[in-house]
């Protein structure tokens, strides 16, 4: 993966991704673009100055005067030099260790160039001399054969032919390309210029472009967010009819068949929970008259023979778990209805936890470390209601030793109940406060009605507290109390 996709991947906002990909596709083609016209240009006009150079200087050695005898004297060497050079170029004229006189020593320029020359080669070379940019142009003069038709006067700059024999004069000829190198470094400027040009384009093209497509994405955005905290009436706005807006119109269709099936969740919720609360009440009317005959069957229940003993006491201990069950409900049906209300008083925590544990009988089975002083502003009843059920709990599940602690902190007060049993598995702990939750599937029956947790931990949160469940690092479940700090006023989180 090159740089750029990684980039692209790693962006996490669309409008920057967005902003990258169009910047780098048009960068990339005005690059192409003027690159290619940068070299197409360059060439040109290299090759141009190339062939009007060797033009030059073939016209020159054509206008030459006859050679004459060989070897040339210096002052020929010279003249041949001087008539070869011009405003825009330097010529020297060799013949074996001897050339003309002038600024251009031929030890300078590149020895295979010289090497082609001397073998009768006409060449062209573009090299860098005193760091400026030259063009070489080398040949040899040629003679006509005897007895053969001569070449025009003064040689020719010729490929060699039939009737033509080497001189071993060799013509160089330097020719400055500063001028083009000017008008490519123009052109170069111009390509980044381009570059720049489209860089900013690109921009706002990504800009304008953004708009339209991160618009309706921003406005889905703000509407999923909506659905997502709750609001089923969020709707996005539908534009136009490509591909976004069919993005828009199965967001909304999917927001209004989920408010339909959660609205009808609700009614059903409610029915149901309405119709537990109208039970439970009509039950109380007739469990408080079989309560009544109930307490008759146990004063009797020990002078009844037989199976009439044990029908009666089956009967009476029905009965209590019923009504235990349906007093439960009805507490439950309260915290679902926001109807339950707390009854604040100074409490002494340690007195009143003292207090359930002796009308239950359960001062001997359970330790305490409880400092004493503890006051908090707490409902009494309901107090004992979570203590009642998470000692109960611990009594039935647990094993010994069972433990009620306090911990004052800073700003709370903590209550915490364990026991020594083997703790709670962890499938069964993040269920452990669900309504008619038992963590054994294999028991159809047990003396609680699944709700004395729930009912703890709604007490504790009526309180502006909390109730949670772990396990001891050296074994045992502990049920932790949350309750706001000694001497400060509670609040209703419902």
């Amino acid at each position: 993966m090159n740089p750029a996709a990684r980039f692209l991947g790693g962006a996490r906002s669309l409008r920057t991704r967005l902003l990258v990909a169009f910047a780098l596709l048009g960068v990339s083609t005005a690059a192409l673009v003027a690159g290619v016209d940068y070299v197409q240009a360059r060439d040109i006009i290299l090759q141009k100055a190339q062939d009007t150079a060797v033009l030059t200087i073939t016209e020159r050695i054509e206008t030459l005067p006859p050679l004459g005898d060989l070897p040339p004297s210096q002052a020929t060497l010279d003249e041949i030099a001087g008539r070869l050079s011009g405003r825009d170029d330097t010529a020297v004229a060799v013949y074996r260790d001897r050339r003309s006189v002038g600024r251009l020593d031929p030890d300078t320029l590149p020895r295979e160039l010289r090497r082609a020359v001397g073998e009768g080669i006409v060449v062209w070379q573009r090299v860098s001399m005193n760091g400026r940019p030259v063009l070489v142009i080398g040949t040899q003069l040629r003679l006509g054969r005897p007895g053969r038709p001569a070449q025009p006067p003064g040689g020719s700059a010729l490929p060699p032919g039939p009737a033509t024999q080497p001189s071993e004069l060799e013509i160089y000829s330097v020719r400055s390309l500063e001028p083009e190198q000017q008008s490519i470094a123009r052109l170069a400027t111009r390509a980044w210029l381009t570059g720049a040009v489209a860089l900013v384009f690109a921009v706002l093209l990504a800009v304008l472009a953004g708009r339209g497509v991160l618009e309706p994405v921003r406005e889905l955005r703000r509407a999923t967010n909506r659905l997502g905290e709750g609001d089923l009436t969020a709707r996005a706005q539908i534009r136009g009819t490509d591909e976004l807006a069919d993005v828009a119109r199965t967001f909304n269709n999917t927001a209004e068949t989920l408010e339909r099936h959660v609205g009808d969740l609700r009614r059903m919720e409610a029915e149901a929970r309405r119709f537990v609360a109208d039970v439970s009440h009509e039950l109380r009317t007739p469990l408080a008259a079989m309560t009544a005959v109930t307490d008759v069957l146990d004063d009797e229940a020990q002078r009844l023979p037989g199976d009439a003993g044990r029908a009666a006491r089956l009967v009476s201990g029905e009965t209590h778990k019923l009504t235990r069950l349906v007093n439960d409900l009805i507490e439950v049906s309260r915290f679902d209805t926001g109807t339950a209300t707390l009854a604040l008083d100074d409490v002494d925590v340690a007195e009143a936890i003292r207090a359930t544990l002796r009308a239950r009988g359960w001062s001997d089975r359970v330790r305490t470390d409880l400092p004493q002083g503890v006051v908090a502003r707490l409902d009494p009843r309901r107090l004992d209601v979570i203590i009642a059920n998470l000692v109960s709990n611990a009594l039935r599940h647990g094993a010994p030793p069972v433990s009620v602690r306090t911990h004052v902190r800073p700003d709370r007060l903590d209550i915490e109940v364990g026991d020594g049993g083997p703790g709670l598995a962890p499938d069964v702990l993040p269920h452990v406060f669900n309504r008619f939750y038992k963590a054994d599937t294999a028991r159809a029956r047990s003396e609680g009605s699944g709700l004395g947790l729930a009912i703890a931990r709604e007490n504790a949160r009526l309180h502006g507290g909390d109730l949670t469940a772990a396990n001891r690092p050296a074994g045992g479940a502990v049920f932790t109390v949350h309750l706001p700090r000694p001497g400060s006023e509670p609040g209703d989180t419902r």
